[in-house]
């Protein structure tokens, strides 16, 4: 969870700079004062994570009601635009299957919002991978109702599953895409396969995407790469990571919480603690307690 946070407030921290400048910024490794605050997907984690201690499982209803109540004490963390609706409307009292289905025309939402919070789950469940896929396709249905933002949550927790479990990072990416159903995000991960994990980010990301157009397909599978090519280095993950722009947030928070699985936040810097804004304590304490 402290890993995801990091990437999430530092990847927020490369928003709204000029851009002729900040690509110079990321090569020269130039940081921005702090604090680095958290957005959308460390308070949607935490959501996940304060169910799972709760009921052992994703209960969605209860989660459900989680995430509208987060949202309601807190909508100024950057939440996508369709999520504003979906929140409010189940905090509303109305029942998250319904919501959810009706997003885009009947599509349900095929954004990276239900993988970005995804990765406690997975470290959660890391002993059964059966376990791990079935609970990211319930975490992911209460808000995401198209098949490829499940597939994107399924990556991430199997992702950070297999990071607690110790697969090398070479293994990594093909591990996780025969847990992924088949799809765009599926077809996605094979191509990123194809990538050896010294190759430049920016590069992958052309291929691939980087979050720019905030769908689990364009995020997820280049987030997948940068964590496998940086498997047993939080900091390095996070600069690889934001090195190529788009969604850095969400990007960086994927990688943070699938790296971290497996190093905790050995190695970061206490300079970036420091900046980065603390998460309540307990972290399983319910904001209404």
């Amino acid at each position: 969870m402290r890993g995801l946070t990091l990437g999430d407030a530092f990847g927020e921290t490369w928003f709204f700079r000029p851009a002729e400048t900040l690509e110079t910024a990321l090569v020269e490794r130039r940081l921005k004062d702090g604090p680095w605050l958290w957005t959308d997907d460390t308070a949607m984690a935490l959501s996940l994570l304060r169910i799972l201690d709760r009921h052992g499982r994703v209960d969605q209803d209860a989660l459900a009601a989680e995430f509208a109540g987060a949202y309601a004490a807190d909508p100024y963390r950057c939440y996508g635009a369709s999520m504003h609706d979906v929140l409010r409307a189940i905090g509303d009292g109305e029942p998250w299957p319904v919501v959810t289905r009706r997003q885009f025309d009947g599509m349900g939402s095929w954004g990276n919002g239900a993988a970005m919070r995804v990765a406690p789950l997975g470290a959660w469940f890391a002993g059964d991978l059966d376990t791990v896929v079935a609970e990211a396709v319930r975490s992911a249905e209460v808000t995401h109702a198209h098949p490829e933002a499940t597939a994107g949550a399924v990556a991430v927790a199997v992702a950070a599953a297999l990071s607690v479990r110790g697969v090398p990072g070479g293994e990594l990416i093909e591990a996780v895409a025969a847990r992924v159903p088949d799809g765009e995000v599926a077809s996605r991960l094979r191509r990123a396969t194809r990538f050896a994990l010294s190759a430049d980010p920016r590069h992958v990301a052309g291929m691939v995407g980087c979050g720019s157009l905030i769908s689990a397909a364009d995020t997820v599978p280049y987030a997948i790469w940068c964590a496998a090519a940086n498997l047993d280095d939080v900091t390095e993950a996070l600069w690889a990571t934001a090195l190529a722009g788009g969604d850095v947030d969400t990007t960086c928070a994927i990688v943070g919480g699938i790296v971290a699985a497996r190093t905790g936040l050995a190695g970061v810097p206490e300079a970036w603690l420091a900046a980065c804004e603390p998460l309540p304590s307990p972290l399983v304490m319910n904001p209404g307690q």
